[in-house]
């Protein structure tokens, strides 16, 4: 079955208000970029031998099939009421979900799922399915959750950013930039540091530790980071917050006022491992805003990472 072509940004659907929730998120990023919208429905039958008790394989597979265009055909309705010009195209897949996005994400913009869900998409990301999209995807992959459960996405708020300095966060910099300028809304960069920790190692010498050089030396890396993004982007208001403390905790706290929180996959400090291990499983579970999680185009170890 084709898959997504070049810059279609792709929701995962399965029948729940969450997956509604993502495919309007993904439907309103779609019209702002101009590029078409692809819904995905994927659906997987279960093995279960007892004939004469079950309906035969290929009628449990028709079942399914229907169900799940039933649900890609009201999903884009619903799109299509809100966006009547955007393209929309739609996809139900006898698969498993989380290989099968990962080929949807190998051409599209971005992937984006609901917090919550039924079917093929089943508590994505408290459990392995965004985690494993972030793992092995080759694009952004977008978390689409309101203020509470089922709640309406934010319509207002600043983009922000968590970047601890290292190769891999200048892409998500740059998504989030991109992001800012599409919305017309501000961006909030956040680097957290400790007295404790340095880029995830314990500091030598911490009774010597000088809180004070720390956070001077955050604050230089920052602002140079960041830098050639705004020459970049130079209509984004920026805001630069550099602050001792836990990473999750901090983005937390800024992601109730955020219309969405971005992260890369990978990194050093502060927010390395976001999506490998606990960070990230609380940014997804209790974040009061969408997540987006970025990949670099290529290997950070390849080429010293992407920047404008």
């Amino acid at each position: 079955m084709p898959v997504a072509t070049d810059g279609t940004i792709v929701a995962g659907i399965d029948g729940s208000r969450s997956a509604r929730t993502a495919a309007s998120w993904a439907a309103d990023d779609a019209s702002r970029r101009g590029v078409p919208l692809r819904l995905v429905h994927v659906y997987r039958v279960p093995v279960a031998k007892m004939p004469g008790i079950l309906p035969p394989e290929e009628t449990i597979r028709a079942g399914f099939a229907h169900l799940g265009q039933e649900w890609i055909a009201r999903a884009r309705d619903g799109v299509l009421s809100r966006f009547p010009k955007l393209v929309v195209e739609t996809a139900v897949r006898e698969w498993s979900a989380v290989p099968a996005l990962i080929q949807e994400s190998t051409t599209a913009a971005m992937v984006v799922l609901g917090s919550r869900g039924l079917g093929g998409f089943t508590g994505p990301l408290i459990g392995s399915t965004a985690v494993s999209l972030a793992r092995h995807g080759h694009c952004p992959i977008v978390v689409a959750r309101g203020r509470r459960p089922d709640g309406p996405l934010p319509d207002e708020g600043r983009i922000v950013v968590g970047t601890d300095g290292s190769p891999t966060s200048e892409a998500a910099l740059g998504f989030g930039f991109d992001e800012a300028r599409l919305r017309d809304s501000g961006l909030t960069v956040v680097r957290t540091w400790s007295e404790v920790l340095d880029h995830g190692s314990l500091r030598p010498h911490l009774l010597d530790v000088d809180a004070v050089e720390i956070e001077a030396d955050e604050w230089k890396s920052v602002e140079e980071q960041v830098a050639p993004w705004q020459d970049k982007y130079p209509d984004v208001p920026v805001e630069v917050v550099v602050r001792r403390g836990r990473p999750i905790r901090t983005l937390l706290e800024f992601g109730t006022r955020a219309r969405l929180v971005v992260v890369g996959c990978r990194g050093r400090g502060g927010f390395e491992g976001m999506l490998l291990g606990s960070t990230s499983q609380a940014l997804v579970a209790h974040s009061e805003c969408p997540v987006a999680v970025v990949r670099p185009a290529v290997p950070s170890e390849a080429d010293g990472g992407t920047r404008p």
